[in-house]
């Protein structure tokens, strides 16, 4: 879209007329000269300005009416763009072991697939934060590194398979790469830092305990928030029971300063997510920037090319 900077500067639109209105002409400089043919030359004044003076004003008026248009700065703005802004940081820890394919969420949706579109709605309200990607099973990996580019971890997170990780849960291992990303060697405390912790069964792989990640996420400030997905099992039924550790999750999440949620389907999993946002609000505030072409240089060169014509009709009248 095209903007003015300096929109008060075609105020000066009407100055030419204004001087030319206000100013008198100045007085004849030494004696008076005699011409006898004066009469003549009154009646060819009344009748106008010969054609060439015609020209040569139309001229100026256009070489002026450029330098206006030059002097109200027109640019072309391009669409506005998000930019990094300096707000806090969340780091993500997906479960996507074997268990994550079951398939006992809303409209028959597995659980991968649910945190998936929840998560992905959850990442895309972080404006101003900066959010990262651990997904883990046997072994936890960095998906994607802490970014302001919530676009580019939503798509990574989409893009999630169940068993990349390997088919096993390592939920201590997983903490412990999550501190080592927030929290590098010689950093004693973090700030505005949370890590979101999901998983759906108990953790049964790994070099760390799960408890022990816990503490030393707690001595960095690190606040961990856990989530038990999965539908509840059914005391009576003979099948397998439900795989989340209750109580490891909520001592993780109590050691850490955090809460443990729990979310048996998607619209659960959805008011788990919103309090989340609603304890940890964005500390980040949303800015943009929008590019600019500069367009004053054209409307200034064609006063430049006119002015010529108009320099040369003045020394030929």
């Amino acid at each position: 879209m095209i903007h003015f900077a300096w929109p008060w500067m075609a105020l000066a639109l009407p100055l030419p007329w204004l001087l030319a209105r206000t100013l008198k002409p100045l007085p004849p400089q030494g004696a008076a000269i005699f011409l006898p043919f004066a009469a003549a030359v009154e009646t060819s004044a009344a009748a106008g300005p010969p054609p060439v003076a015609r020209w040569r004003n139309v001229l100026l008026a256009l070489c002026w009416l450029l330098l206006v248009a030059a002097a109200v700065r027109p640019q072309w703005l391009g669409p506005p763009q998000a930019t990094p802004s300096s707000g806090r940081r969340v780091l993500l820890a997906v479960d996507v072991s074997g268990s994550m394919a079951t398939r006992d969420m809303a409209d028959n949706t597995s659980r991968l697939r649910a945190v998936q579109q929840v998560a992905g709605d959850f990442i895309a309200g972080r404006t101003g934060d900066q959010v990262g990607l651990i997904l883990f099973g046997t072994r936890p990996y960095l998906q994607t590194p802490i970014t302001s580019d919530l676009n580019t971890v939503r798509d990574f997170l989409d893009q999630a398979v169940v068993g990349i990780a390997g088919p096993q849960t390592a939920v201590g291992d997983a903490i412990g790469l999550a501190v080592k990303r927030l929290a590098p060697a010689g950093t004693d405390k973090v700030d505005n830092t949370i890590l979101i912790l999901l998983t759906d069964g108990a953790s049964n792989a790994g070099a760390m305990a799960p408890l022990a990640a816990a503490g030393v996420a707690a001595s960095h400030g690190l606040r961990i928030y856990t989530i038990g997905v999965g539908a509840q099992a059914d005391p009576d039924d003979d099948g397998p029971s439900d795989g989340v550790d209750e109580p490891t999750m909520k001592a993780i999440a109590q050691t850490t300063g955090g809460q443990y949620f729990r979310a048996t389907d998607r619209d659960a999993l959805q008011q788990v997510y919103a309090q989340i946002g609603r304890l940890e609000p964005t500390a980040g505030r949303a800015q943009w920037y929008r590019s600019s072409d500069e367009w004053y240089l054209w409307p200034l060169a064609m006063a430049l090319f006119l002015s010529v014509p108009a320099v040369l009709v003045r020394r030929s009248a």
